[in-house]
């Protein structure tokens, strides 16, 4: 078990490594730099002036060295489309995408988890078929796609939710304490909404895949043979066992998530790390583009080492 903690730390600490240098490159090979933009007032001496000061002057490796030494002492870069350090925005930025793709990841979960149990249980019944058939639509639904027909449905044609942001710009600040948790929640919905009906998909099929290789098992038919009541065989021994294989899963669906984000972020204005992802690639903001890419790779890895975990503490075989 410990060995294989620190494999899995090892091997996560190089692939960050490696992010860290395709993202570093990748970014400042495209045209520009964070200097490029049209502004009247700056001159050509003061651009380069900028260059300068900040080494975007320098050659790539020699830049790509100090920025690993500046990184290694928590130091993440300067963001001049936000006027502030990339660390601060990213303080800021990192509890907003938590909570909202830990909220979708947790219905997602849930819902997929027990449509895909019922729809096994169904199979070829009129509730597995016509389930079926919405899920995979939702499920070929591009992300982008999915969140603008959520907001232009529950925002505009039927506007019982607020469009976009975290909270009331306006009056967020002079509502009471319950007041206030009502607005976050209101505008948390329709972003949760999207990333859950995208993800929930997903795992309903897998879910389903595994129930239905689980409930010819002997086990299963030992167990209707001991007259046990049929949602105790579904829930308690078939459940169980299909449940594995969904941890696997829980590790391969965090990249996805948090590409989604990216897109439902910035389709509802949530000032997450998809957000700040976005508008950083327009501005070419060099560092907040890499700090968020880097920040992301740590979630997905982290989120990696913990499903091993979790599958070591669901399947004794592993720990053996």
């Amino acid at each position: 078990m410990r060995r294989l903690l620190v494999a899995r730390l090892i091997q996560s600490l190089i692939v960050v490594l490696i992010v860290t240098t395709i993202s570093f490159f990748v970014i400042r090979s495209a045209p520009g730099d964070p200097f490029s933009y049209d502004a009247p007032n700056v001159t050509p001496a003061i651009r380069e002036h900028w260059r300068a000061q900040f080494g975007y002057d320098r050659p790539l490796p020699e830049q790509f060295a100090r920025y690993l030494t500046s990184a290694a002492h928590g130091q993440l870069g300067y963001s001049f489309q936000l006027h502030e350090d990339v660390s601060t925005a990213l303080a800021q930025a990192i509890p907003r995408t938590l909570l909202l793709t830990g909220v979708s990841l947790g219905l997602s979960f849930i819902l997929g988890l027990v449509i895909g149990v019922a729809q096994a249980v169904r199979r070829g019944r009129w509730f597995d078929r016509v389930s079926s058939g919405v899920l995979m639509l939702l499920y070929s639904l591009p992300d982008f796609w999915g969140a603008l027909m959520v907001l232009l449905v529950f925002a505009y044609w039927w506007p019982i939710l607020p469009a976009g942001n975290i909270v009331d710009q306006v009056l967020h600040d002079y509502m009471s304490g319950w007041d206030a948790f009502v607005d976050r929640m209101r505008h948390l919905v329709l972003p949760v909404v999207s990333l859950t009906l995208l993800t929930m998909a997903g795992i309903s099929r897998y879910q389903r895949a595994a129930m239905l290789e689980v409930l010819p098992s002997d086990f299963i038919r030992t167990a209707r043979a001991k007259g046990l009541p049929e949602r105790e065989i579904v829930w308690r021994h078939a459940f169980r066992t299909a449940l594995t294989p969904m941890v696997t899963m829980l590790g391969l669906l965090l990249p996805a998530l948090l590409g989604g984000a990216l897109f439902v972020e910035k389709v509802f204005s949530w000032p997450g790390m998809g957000w700040l992802a976005a508008n950083a690639i327009t501005a070419r903001d060099y560092d907040l583009v890499t700090a968020t890419v880097i920040v992301g790779s740590i979630m997905v890895v982290i989120g990696n080492v913990l499903a091993d975990l979790l599958h070591v503490a669901i399947d004794p075989r592993i720990r053996e």
